[in-house]
């Protein structure tokens, strides 16, 4: 086998594996009930089914300007995706949409509480 060849192969499987993950979270934020796992499935194998995907565009064009690009949506999917969805669970929170008793220990509440007592 020559480099070209396994370039394809890689290539393909990478963006099929992306679509597939891709694909799962699509699914997961149709069909899971509560807000945290929807955020989970939104977060995680939809950043890395985008990840993939740009793996496989970047192997498919080979060009330094082309894979830099590739390489700086990669970073801000990794920086900003974790971000919102930390920000969408925390909205979710206080406005009453999280059902405290799933989770195992709530921080956010001592915080609020923190801040309550510290302003009145």
């Amino acid at each position: 086998m020559d480099w070209t060849t396994i370039g394809t192969v890689v290539g393909s499987a990478a963006l099929l594996l992306g679509c597939l993950l891709t694909l799962v979270a699509a699914i997961g934020l149709l069909r899971l009930s509560d807000v945290l796992a929807r955020m989970h499935t939104t977060a995680k194998p939809q950043v890395l089914g985008v990840v993939l995907s740009l793996v496989a565009v970047g192997i498919a064009l080979q060009r330094t300007t082309d894979i830099a690009t590739l390489v700086a949506i990669a970073a801000f999917q990794l920086l900003t995706v974790p971000v919102a969805a930390h920000m969408v669970g925390r909205a979710a929170y206080r406005t009453g949409q999280v059902d405290a008793s799933v989770l195992d220990h709530d921080d956010l509440a001592e915080k609020l509480a923190e801040e309550e007592r510290s302003a009145g």
